[in-house]
């Protein structure tokens, strides 16, 4: 199976007609987060639009920059995966939306507790036994990929426990615009494919022989 994960796209739906074969060509593809830069119901139908319209299948979650609106009309186009378990072609994907409390007051913010309840709840709507994949705007505390420019580690405690626990074969993340890269934890992959305007996307490709995990750039 082919992922794609986008993240961080900020509203910027010109770039995205960039992406025409590296979607047409996808399994699934991802959105992580950050959709919109502070928008609701317009702009997330503007972004989405190319997305649906060329992939073959789009599961997504909000970031912190979004507001409610735009986990609604994720609801409505029936792609939202916050707080969800599901699966897909044999592949169980669970979502998570928004992040920490920032300095900033940005609309969609959770507590820890809040992020390990909405992972607990994605988690208990699958079957056990299947291959996963993590879908989490807000990265996992202490890898390559939470760090911002001072070095400091942002990511979230309860995302690692998750994963830690479960151990999805891949997790793709954003948030972290200054993070773009791959780290493990465990068996896990780690994928920040930063901002897209950076023109940068994650790529996975996930067999019963090979797997491959890369930052690549359109």
């Amino acid at each position: 199976m082919i992922l794609i994960g986008v993240t961080d796209i900020h509203g910027n739906s010109a770039i995205i007609e960039n992406m025409g074969d590296i979607l047409a060509n996808a399994d699934v593809v991802l959105l992580a987060g950050d959709i919109t830069h502070f928008g609701r119901k317009a702009e997330t139908c503007k972004v989405l639009r190319p997305f649906i319209q060329r992939a073959r299948k789009v599961f997504a979650v909000s970031g912190n920059c979004d507001y409610g609106q735009v986990d609604s009309y994720l609801d409505v186009q029936k792609v939202n995966l916050h707080g969800r378990g599901v699966v897909y072609n044999g592949i169980a994907f669970v979502g998570l939306g928004g992040s920490l409390i920032t300095p900033f007051q940005t609309p969609n913010e959770l507590n820890e507790d809040e992020i390990e309840y909405s992972l607990d709840q994605g988690f208990s709507q699958i079957p056990s036994g299947i291959p996963l994949v993590l879908v989490s705007h807000q990265p996992p505390v202490k890898t390559k990929c939470d760090r911002i420019f001072s070095g400091k580690h942002v990511g979230s405690i309860a995302v690692r426990r998750f994963i830690e626990k479960y151990q999805p074969i891949v997790c793709f993340t954003g948030h972290i615009h200054e993070s773009a890269g791959i780290d493990k934890i465990g068996k896990t992959y780690i994928i920040n494919p930063g901002k897209l305007n950076r023109r940068r996307y994650a790529f996975a490709s996930i067999g019963e022989n090979q797997e491959t995990f890369e930052v690549r750039r359109f």
